[in-house]
């Protein structure tokens, strides 16, 4: 994971967990799949949390010279999309991440610990 995507997921988890994103899981997609290198997967009890998470990663990646290649769902808060290219992060709310499950639909994927808490 010494490689940008590695990085920039790594950056995205911390500025996540900054504003209480729970369950955080991170799957290395880029094994099972050509979509990116990885899905950070994250929820937020509400829509304000939600946008919230999703402003803070935005604002700090962009900062940090990472560009958003497109944005899905914040106006609604209930599945913020953030594409990044190699890493797409996935912000819901707690019934949405339930129902579409991604962690299901790519449970081929193998999970990474938890970069920030180094589990």
């Amino acid at each position: 994971m010494a490689n940008d995507a590695g990085r920039l997921v790594k950056l995205s988890e911390t500025l996540a967990e900054e504003k209480k994103a729970r369950d955080t899981v991170i799957l290395d997609i880029g094994r099972v799949s050509l979509i990116a290198d990885y899905f950070l997967i994250t929820e937020g009890a509400n829509k304000l949390q939600v946008q919230a998470i999703a402003d803070n990663i935005m604002e700090n990646l962009k900062a940090a010279g990472y560009p958003l290649l497109h944005k899905e769902g914040y106006q609604e808060g209930l599945w913020v999309l953030l594409d990044y290219g190699s890493v797409v992060i996935h912000i819901f709310q707690p019934e949405e991440r339930r129902f579409y499950n991604l962690e299901r639909l790519w449970g081929h994927a193998p999970r990474l610990s938890n970069f920030s808490t180094g589990t």
